[in-house]
């Protein structure tokens, strides 16, 4: 087998470092050793697309905010459940990880922050969240999810204030969802008490394999 193949490095908010890798076709960015996201498998990426945009049905002019860019593949699968009088704001923290998907991996996913309807702001998704509501969509895949983060801050996504304050941009009936690496009961115990009906679906990472994700679909009361 063919070593990784180290493209680029870049700081990481949290004073670490992004590396991407690649090995014979496959991407990989890691931190600190720890594999962040990776262009082999992303089918829970795609369905958390898929049922936010289910879930958002015939609005119209829908305004969806996607916190965390990834390689593109959430982005893509949502603009292609969107019409063309909606509007995608991607709100990333990490500058690098925009310029990596805009030339080395742009053609992961399509090249999808191309899209007209797409704006991209280098910024906390919690500021963005707030500072352009309404939304009916805000889909979060923002570390490893409400548990097993990597970066102790992003824990103020997923507790209490951090699911109010989601609840509080959400249009009425927005739908706000959720990635995890896995189940988490209490944190589906906030999103009820933060005044959201709960669904929770569990997804293969691959096309019917690999890794188990969990992903929350939280409606506004």
């Amino acid at each position: 087998m063919k070593p990784w193949e180290v493209l680029a490095r870049a700081p990481a908010p949290d004073g670490g470092e992004f590396v991407l890798h690649h090995r014979d076709g496959e991407f990989v960015i890691r931190v600190r050793g720890q594999e962040l996201m990776s262009s082999r498998a992303h089918g829970s990426e795609e369905a958390m697309a898929r049922l936010a945009s289910a879930a958002l049905g015939a609005v119209p002019l829908p305004r969806v905010l996607i916190g965390g860019l990834g390689l593109g593949y959430t982005l893509r699968a949502m603009l292609e459940g969107l019409g063309a009088d909606a509007q995608v704001v991607v709100a990333e923290l990490a500058e690098a990880i925009v310029s990596w998907n805009r030339e080395p991996l742009a053609h992961l996913a399509g090249r999808p922050l191309e899209d007209p309807r797409v704006r991209v702001e280098i910024a906390d998704v919690r500021r963005v969240m707030r500072s352009a509501a309404p939304w009916h969509a805000i889909l979060l895949d923002v570390d490893n999810g409400p548990a097993a983060l990597t970066r102790a801050s992003n824990a103020s996504l997923y507790d209490s204030p951090g699911l109010a304050a989601a609840h509080a941009a959400l249009a009425p009936q927005g739908v706000l969802v959720v990635w995890s690496a896995g189940p988490d009961e209490r944190f589906t115990a906030r999103l009820v008490h933060a005044g959201f009906t709960v669904e929770t679906h569990p997804v293969r990472a691959g096309k019917g394999r690999g890794t188990l994700h969990t992903l929350f679909v939280a409606r506004r009361r």
